[in-house]
C-alpha cells in the first residue's frame, strides 16, 4: 500500500493556470520521479486559493508551507531542499511589503488574516474533481440532514432565520424567495443557478465553480427539496470552460454515488441537474432574460410581475439564486441558522466574496464578514495602492454600482450602508483606482459597457444610455458644454425610473455617483478644458518642468519634432505640434515631463 508522507497542492484555477501552474505541476511530476519520491509525495490540483497576484501558488503539507510565484525552474530546488532534506526554500516564501518578513504559512499572511472563508473554505484545499475529497470534509451531510431529518418547510424556515440575502446583487432575502416558490401553485417547479457572471473585473462565481462545485450542487439540491422541484439548471457562460468542465465532472460523480438522480438518500426525493451554457450576454444576468435563454429564446427581460417564483422557466414556478448564495446553504443547514446569523451585521448576515482588481497590490479573491470597512479590505487585505500612489476611488457593484471616494473608506460594507451612499453590493466586483484615474472617463467606461450590452428592448435603456454616453464622450474629448451635467442627471433619473429591468435601471449609477463625489472633475473638463488626472488624451498637455537637465533624450524620441532646447538647458514642448503620444515622458530619466 502506498504511504504518502507529503502532499503538494498546486493551484489549478484559471488565474494560476494562466500564470503557468500546469507547467509547474509537470515539473513536479518529472522531478519526483527522478528523485524516486513519486510514491511518497502526492500532487493535488486545487481550485483558486484567492491570492491571484502571487500565483502560481504551491502549498506543501503536512507543514503547510506557502510558496508563491513558483516557476518550473524552482521545482527542483523545492523537491531537493524541502521534500528531500526538509529545508524550507525561503526565497519563494511570501514577503510582507511593509515589514519584509518572510511568512511560511498562508494563515499568517495579512491577505488571509482578516478574511472569514466560508464559501471559499474548500477552494485551494481540495481537488474539485474528486468527490471523495468533498465528502471527506463533510460534503453532502447537509443534504442528508435536510432529506432525512427536516421537512421542506423547516428547511425554508431555517434559511429565513439565517438572514441570508441573495449574493447576486439585489440582496433579496433568500428564505423569503424560497418560500414564495414553495407556496406557488404548480405541478412542476425548477431551481436555477445564475452563474452568468458578466461584470468587468468579477470572477467570484467562476472561482467557486472551479474550486468547489459540489458545494453549489448540494445547495441547489437542498433548495429543490425545500421548494418541491425535481429539476434544475446551472446557467454558466461559455467563457468559463474550466468551470463547465468541473461542473460536468461533479454532476456525473454525484449521480454515480446516488447524490443526484432518483430516490436520493432513500428519501423518495428526486433531483436532476443540467448545465446550460450561455453566450456571454450581460443582460442574461437578469433573471427573466436568463430564463428566456434557457428556453432557447433570445435573452431579453420581460416585465414583472409575474415573478419567476410564480411563473418562471416554461411558465412554471422557478427559484433563481446565484452561485455564492447556493454555496452558503449547506453550512446553514449543517451548523444552524443561529450560527450563520452570528456573523455579519444586523441586516446583512454572513460573509461576502469580493474580486479585488485595479490599482491594488494584492489582486485576487477575498471573503470577508459583512460590516468590515472598505479601508480594511483595500489596505489590510488588498495591501494598499500600487507604487505608493494615492487612493482616489473604489468602484463597487460593477456597472450597476457606484464609485466611492476616500472620505467613505471607513464605511461598513453591507447592503444598506452602500445603498445609502449611492452604490450597491452587486455581485462582488471591487475595482480600486488611484489618483491617475479620471472619474469622468471611468463613468464613460462603465456606461459604454452597459450601453453596448443593452438588449435594446426598452427605449429608456436603449436610447437613454446612448445619449448619456455621447455626452460623456463629448466631455472627455474637451467639447463639453454648459448644461451637460444637468442633462446627464435628468437622463439618469428618467432611465432609473422607466427602464424595464434592473440592469437598465441601475445603468446610470456610475455616472450619478461620480457626479455626486467628483463633480469638480466634470466641471474642470467642461469649463477649463482640462482633465485633472491627465488621463483624457485629447485634454492632456505635456510640459517640461525645471527638473529637466537638458539631456535631449526626449527630443530624440519625439516623432513629430515638438521638443526644442539646448543641451544642458530646460527644453520646451510646442503644444500645437505635440501629438500627445507620451514617448517623451516615458523616456525622461529625471521625471521632468508631466501631463495634466
Amino acid at each position: 500500500m502506498r504511504h504518502i508522507r507529503a502532499h503538494v497542492l498546486i493551484c489549478a484555477g484559471t488565474g494560476c493556470t494562466s500564470s503557468g501552474s500546469k507547467k509547474v505541476e509537470a515539473a513536479f511530476q518529472e522531478e519526483l520521479i527522478r528523485r524516486n519520491l513519486d510514491q511518497e509525495v502526492k500532487i493535488v490540483e486545487t481550485g483558486c486559493h484567492g491570492f491571484c497576484e502571487m500565483g502560481p501558488l504551491v502549498i506543501v503539507y503536512p507543514e503547510g508551507v506557502f510558496y508563491c510565484r513558483v516557476q518550473p525552474e524552482d521545482v527542483a530546488e523545492i523537491v531537493e531542499s524541502h521534500l528531500y532534506k526538509g529545508r524550507i526554500v525561503e526565497r519563494l516564501l511570501y514577503k510582507e511589503p511593509i515589514t519584509h518578513e518572510k511568512i511560511p504559512s498562508y494563515k499568517d499572511i495579512m491577505f488571509y488574516k482578516k478574511q472569514h472563508r466560508m464559501v471559499l473554505a474548500n477552494c485551494g484545499h481540495i481537488n474539485p474533481e474528486v468527490i471523495e475529497e468533498y465528502i471527506a470534509i463533510g460534503g453532502y451531510e447537509a443534504l442528508g440532514k435536510a432529506l432525512t431529518a427536516m421537512t421542506p418547510d423547516q428547511v425554508v424556515e431555517e434559511v429565513k432565520k439565517s438572514g441570508l440575502r441573495g449574493r447576486g446583487g439585489g440582496g433579496f432575502p433568500t428564505g423569503m424567495k424560497w418560500g414564495f416558490t414553495r407556496n406557488a401553485q404548480g405541478d412542476k417547479k425548477y431551481v436555477v443557478c445564475n452563474a452568468d457572471e458578466g461584470d468587468p473585473g468579477a470572477f467570484m462565481d467562476r472561482s467557486v465553480l472551479e474550486g468547489d462545485p459540489h458545494r453549489v450542487i448540494e445547495g441547489m439540491a437542498i433548495c429543490a427539496y425545500a421548494i418541491g422541484a425535481d429539476e434544475g439548471y446551472i446557467y454558466v457562460r461559455a467563457e468559463y470552460p474550466l468551470a463547465i468542465k468541473r461542473l460536468k465532472i461533479a454532476i456525473q460523480q454525484a449521480e454515480d454515488l446516488g447524490l443526484l438522480g432518483n430516490n436520493i438518500f432513500g428519501s423518495g426525493f428526486n433531483f436532476k441537474l443540467k448545465i446550460k451554457e450561455g453566450a456571454g450576454a450581460f443582460v442574461c444576468g437578469e433573471e427573466t432574460a436568463l430564463l428566456a435563454s434557457i428556453e432557447g429564446k433570445r435573452g431579453m427581460p420581460r416585465p414583472r410581475p409575474p415573478f419567476p417564483a410564480v411563473s418562471g422557466l416554461w411558465n412554471k414556478p422557478t427559484n433563481i439564486n446565484n452561485v455564492e448564495t447556493f454555496a452558503n446553504v449547506p453550512q446553514i443547514i449543517s451548523n444552524g441558522a443561529e450560527w450563520y446569523a452570528s456573523i455579519g451585521t444586523e441586516r446583512s448576515k454572513g460573509t461576502k466574496v469580493f474580486a479585488l482588481t485595479g490599482k491594488i497590490n494584492n489582486t485576487g479573491l477575498a471573503e470577508v464578514p459583512m460590516g468590515i470597512t472598505m479601508r480594511e479590505i483595500i489596505y489590510d487585505i488588498g495591501g494598499g495602492i500600487c507604487d505608493g500612489r494615492k487612493f482616489k476611488a473604489v468602484q463597487i457593484g460593477g456597472p450597476s454600482g457606484g464609485c466611492l471616494p476616500e472620505e467613505l473608506l471607513d464605511l461598513p460594507v453591507d447592503y444598506d450602508s452602500l445603498i445609502q451612499v449611492g452604490a450597491m453590493m452587486g455581485s462582488g466586483g471591487l475595482v480600486v483606482m488611484d489618483d491617475s484615474t479620471c472619474m469622468v472617463d471611468v463613468a464613460k467606461f462603465f456606461l459604454n459597457f452597459t450601453q453596448t450590452e443593452s438588449c435594446g428592448k426598452c427605449t429608456p435603456c436603449r436610447e437613454g444610455t446612448k445619449r448619456m454616453l455621447e455626452i460623456l464622450t463629448r466631455i472627455t474629448d474637451g467639447e463639453g458644454q454648459q448644461g451637460d451635467i444637468e442633462l446627464l442627471e435628468e437622463l439618469a433619473r428618467n432611465i432609473k425610473a422607466t427602464a424595464l429591468c434592473g440592469l437598465g435601471q441601475t445603468a446610470p449609477n456610475p455616472v450619478l455617483s461620480t457626479l455626486k463625489y467628483f463633480r469638480h472633475e466634470y466641471e474642470a473638463h467642461i469649463t477649463e478644458k482640462r482633465c485633472p488626472a491627465g488621463a483624457c488624451t485629447k485634454l492632456a498637455a505635456y510640459r517640461i518642468t525645471e527638473l529637466c537637465k537638458g539631456c535631449g533624450l526626449c527630443k530624440q524620441v519625439c516623432p513629430v519634432g515638438a521638443i526644442s532646447g539646448q543641451t544642458k538647458s530646460q527644453h520646451i514642448i510646442d503644444a500645437q505640434v505635440c501629438i500627445k503620444c507620451g514617448a517623451c515622458m516615458a523616456k525622461c530619466p529625471f521625471k521632468a515631463i508631466v501631463k495634466g
